[in-house]
């Protein structure tokens, strides 16, 4: 708990995996109701839906990863740090 209230160890870390899977249902869920808008039907809205799903999916992935990397130079700074 110091470790935590010190600053020394870092909660995002694991939160980000919570994100990256909230936002993922999330996605999905647009996705979904973006193919089956009140519009109706169409090749159009399942291309659309198709369309969201598959690049938010990757954007959210690469800015997850990306926040991660940042968290783990960040741990491998402070072991050269300590050495």
């Amino acid at each position: 708990m110091k470790d935590l209230l010190t600053f020394n160890e870092m909660l995002t870390p694991k939160l980000i995996t919570v994100v990256y899977w909230l936002a993922l249902l999330a996605i999905v869920i647009g996705g979904v109701g973006s193919m089956f808008a009140p519009y109706g039907f169409s090749l159009g809205s399942l291309l659309r839906g198709l369309f969201g799903i598959v690049f938010g999916a990757l954007g959210v992935r690469i800015g997850c990863e990306m926040m991660i990397v940042l968290f783990k130079m960040n741990d491998a700074l402070q072991e050269l740090r300590r050495k």
